[in-house]
């Protein structure tokens, strides 16, 4: 790195957005698990597309490292800065900014008629939730972290939630994006035409690439309808094959269904005890529970009510009065607060695997990693959102984390499973990676990085198994 560019970055983004004090930097230099982080030269927060072009194109010529960070609500070290160990492992001794897109706050008018609008990358999913409610339309994309967690962050691993049953994930609510690259081009479109077919779709590229492509900054999204009727229920299922079996029957009759999400045990445990509540109903021995939401225009009751087998449910709690609906699904949301608090208490950072395989394997997975917390010596905590095979795997006093991601994922691999359903790769889980890419796949994915960000500025060491250096470095 040639000369100092702190005072060149306060020039761009002034002096008050660079953050070079230990204390202002901490809470940007370790993520919320706790088990990710490092230093960093600076915490730089830009407050425009422009600024955030200026701040790439400088670093990127001065061989400094870019994290591009959002709410840093992440779980896989993506969007912190890389560790002393990981810099000694990899060789990579070049120093790294923080680019905070905290003050990136773009909240356009409300297009009722495209069902659309155009936000910022640090708007908040609740930010965005209110501010289309407040026009009579909907966000197709929430879950529990959204307080805090931002668009910009959703985007990059392409978070999913509650409602992906319905609506699919965010790539799906993306229809136009403004990024910059990391030589500080400025690439997308925010006009979220429905119809255009013109080359590099860069909603669809971006989304999901963890910052290590492009630096995203502001997107259009996809508004859904506001829905005025809702109802909830609280299984308690026999086994999860049966609350399986009720997922199918929901998608083919129910077609007010919104979610279907499953709390283990365990976690229904944890979390009544947190919240000071028993659970609406008892799951029996072997059992789980399913929360199923349904939303539409009318009163989705009847379409609900006959689909539960009295034999695999053997214990139902439904209601469509609001405070009574926001009590059952507290139980859903609240579990990870849960979870950290009892971190707090034993003292270890939970170490999180968040996987979905095919419906048929969730039981099988669960079970071994149940198997795997035992042999550790460890507490499993599990729950997810049961539609899409997608379990939060919640470890509670690992010792051998490592051992038992490579129990847990290599089973998943095997049925045909994904590593990471919601969280993205992150550093955490880069060594993994071939158990479901293919060389090809990860070839291509290299030949792609490269080909924008030649000298590796973006989010190094993320999606990446190796090191990914420029072609002259040997």
């Amino acid at each position: 790195m040639a000369g100092n560019p702190i005072d060149e970055l306060r020039s761009i983004v002034g002096a008050d957005h660079v953050l070079v004090d230990a204390d202002m930097r901490a809470g940007h230099e370790i993520d919320w698990t706790g088990r990710f982080g490092g230093p960093t030269a600076a915490v730089v927060r830009p407050g425009s597309t422009n600024e955030v072009a200026s701040v790439a194109a400088l670093c990127d010529r001065s061989g400094l490292a870019i994290v591009p960070q959002a709410g840093n609500s992440g779980l896989v070290g993506g969007g912190v800065p890389r560790s002393t160990e990981w810099h000694r492992d990899t060789g990579d001794d070049r120093p790294s900014i923080v680019l905070s897109l905290g003050r990136l706050r773009q909240l356009d008018v409300v297009d009722t008629n495209a069902m659309q609008v155009t936000v910022g990358a640090g708007v908040t999913l609740a930010e965005w939730r209110s501010h289309a409610r407040a026009a009579g339309l909907d966000t197709p994309v929430d879950f529990a972290a959204r307080d805090v967690a931002t668009i910009g962050g959703a985007i990059a691993t392409n978070a999913g939630g509650s409602r992906v049953l319905r609506f699919g994930t965010m790539r799906s609510q993306v229809v136009g994006i403004e990024a910059v690259l990391a030589n500080g081009d400025i690439v997308g479109s925010l006009s979220g035409l429905p119809k255009e077919t013109v080359g590099v779709h860069w909603s669809s590229l971006l989304a999901g690439s963890e910052g290590t492509l492009a630096i995203v900054t502001t997107a259009r999204l996809r508004l859904v309808p506001q829905f005025s009727h809702f109802v909830t229920a609280m299984i308690a299922a026999a086994s999860m094959p049966d609350a399986v079996a009720l997922v199918g029957r929901l998608r083919r009759n129910v077609p007010t269904l919104d979610s279907v999400e499953f709390v283990e045990p365990a976690a229904m445990e944890l979390v009544a005890r947190h919240l000071g509540r028993r659970a609406p109903v008892a799951a029996p021995e072997g059992g789980t529970y399913a929360v199923v939401e349904c939303a539409g225009h009318a009163d989705p009751s009847d379409q609900l009510a006959d689909q539960f087998d009295t034999d695999a449910a053997t214990e139902i709690v439904a209601t469509t009065d609001h405070r009574q609906r926001a009590d059952l699904l507290e139980f859903r949301d609240r579990v990870t607060d849960a979870i950290s608090v009892e971190a707090a208490r034993v003292g270890v950072p939970t170490f999180k695997l968040d996987v979905a395989v095919p419906l048929d394997s969730l039981a099988t997975i669960i079970g071994i990693a149940h198997d795997a917390a035992r042999r550790d010596g460890a507490r499993l905590i599990p729950f997810g959102h049961l539609a899409e095979g997608n379990v939060h795997l919640n470890f509670l006093d690992a010792t051998d984390t490592d051992r038992i991601a490579q129990a847990v994922l290599e089973a998943v691999a095997s049925v045909g499973g994904t590593i990471s359903a919601e969280h993205g790769i992150g550093i955490a889980k880069t060594r993994w990676l071939h158990l479901v890419r293919s060389t090809a796949d990860l070839a291509a994915q290299r030949a792609l990085k490269l080909a924008l960000d030649p000298n590796d500025t973006l989010n190094p060491g993320v999606l990446n198994p190796g090191v990914l250096r420029p072609p002259d470095a040997g």
